[in-house]
């Protein structure tokens, strides 16, 4: 895949003759809370034209439950204003270099250099002489920060394989969640616990000052018995993630999932607070936080996505995507998309 997308577009708005627009992303990667940068590349049309202000949205593809059913659509999770206030002269090439922050919430799109499936895009609107235009996407591609990459890869050598990733609109109760969706990581339990759990959703929440880890669990029901969810929370630091033994510390995580979800809805027991030196919080408090209910994911269920993507990640979290989905499918999928986006939305 193209690490540098390229998209082209004659202005409708403004008919034959009117400026053209490339927007080109820098191929580094880069992560939530980190910087994007690029260059929106414009050609003047067969007049000048004033370039009254030139804004790149980010949008994120997202699912959404309602009563009809589940439905899926773009979401905007970001605005920001790079350039404009200049005339641009009949036949003149001129770049537009920017340089915008991302939320520190931005879903990861890939890991490893494989791709999730989660699709997120860049979308540029020039605004012309009183008229709007909405370019097509440009497609972002998001790395995870340090301390997402080694929970991943903890929870994968810990034997959890990769099934799946999107977007779900709504909000995590008792969270410091800033955007209106989130990203859930559906994850295949690793052989220890697969005969308490059907699958584990992970869900992360950074900020500036740390990381909030959201784990639920899918209980089996027994027979008659609807199965039942269990979600706990926890904070990490962004500091000291290589000091960190991240597999001892997820187990930890995961031990106490299953076993308040074992509790059918009372509350979690409450482990040993970490030292203070340790990156790792147990929650506000130095503690695990438990909970049905309010605590509960606001638009939770997720949909198949790829759910035909099954792991065993006992290599890693990484093999697990590379193994237990055909990456070629994911990839054709998302770039499907891009190229049927404008036409869907005709």
């Amino acid at each position: 895949m193209n690490a540098t997308m390229v998209f082209k577009r004659l202005l409708g708005a403004l008919g034959v003759g009117g400026p053209t627009v490339d927007t080109v992303l820098d191929p580094a990667p880069v992560r939530p809370g980190g910087t994007l940068t690029g260059e929106v590349r414009l050609v003047g049309g067969k007049a000048d034209f004033d370039i009254e202000h030139i804004t790149l949205e980010l949008v994120a593809r997202v699912e959404a439950e309602h009563q009809g059913g589940e439905s899926e659509g773009f979401v905007a999770f970001g605005r920001f204003t790079v350039g404009g206030g200049f005339r641009l002269a009949e036949g003149e090439r001129r770049g537009v270099p920017f340089s915008v922050t991302l939320p520190w919430e931005t879903p990861v799109t890939e890991l490893h250099g494989q791709s999730l499936g989660v699709v997120l895009g860049v979308r540029t609107e020039l605004s012309v002489a009183g008229a709007k235009d909405k370019g097509d996407l440009d497609q972002l591609n998001v790395t995870p920060l340090p301390v997402q990459e080694a929970v991943l890869e903890a929870l994968g050598g810990l034997g959890f394989g990769f099934r799946s990733a999107d977007l779900e609109y709504g909000r995590i109760g008792g969270t410091g969640q800033q955007l209106p969706f989130y990203q859930e990581i559906e994850l295949v339990p690793s052989p220890r616990y697969a005969h308490q759990v059907n699958e584990i959703e992970l869900t992360f929440l950074a900020s500036p000052g740390g990381m909030e880890v959201v784990l639920e669990a899918d209980k089996r029901g027994g027979f008659l018995s609807p199965g039942h969810d269990a979600l706990t929370r926890f904070t990490v630091s962004h500091e000291g993630t290589e000091h960190q033994d991240w597999a001892a510390t997820v187990e930890g995580w995961i031990r106490q999932l299953v076993e308040h979800r074992a509790s059918y809805g009372s509350p979690a027991g409450y482990g040993s607070p970490m030292g203070h030196d340790s990156p790792v919080a147990f929650g506000p408090g130095g503690h695990g936080h438990g909970g049905h209910g309010g605590h509960h994911h606001d638009g939770h269920r997720s949909g198949p996505g790829m759910g035909t993507a099954v792991a065993a990640g006992a290599a890693g979290l990484a093999a697990g995507v590379v193994g237990g989905m055909v990456a070629d499918e994911v990839i054709d999928e998302v770039g499907d998309f891009f190229e049927g986006e404008e036409e869907e939305e005709g």
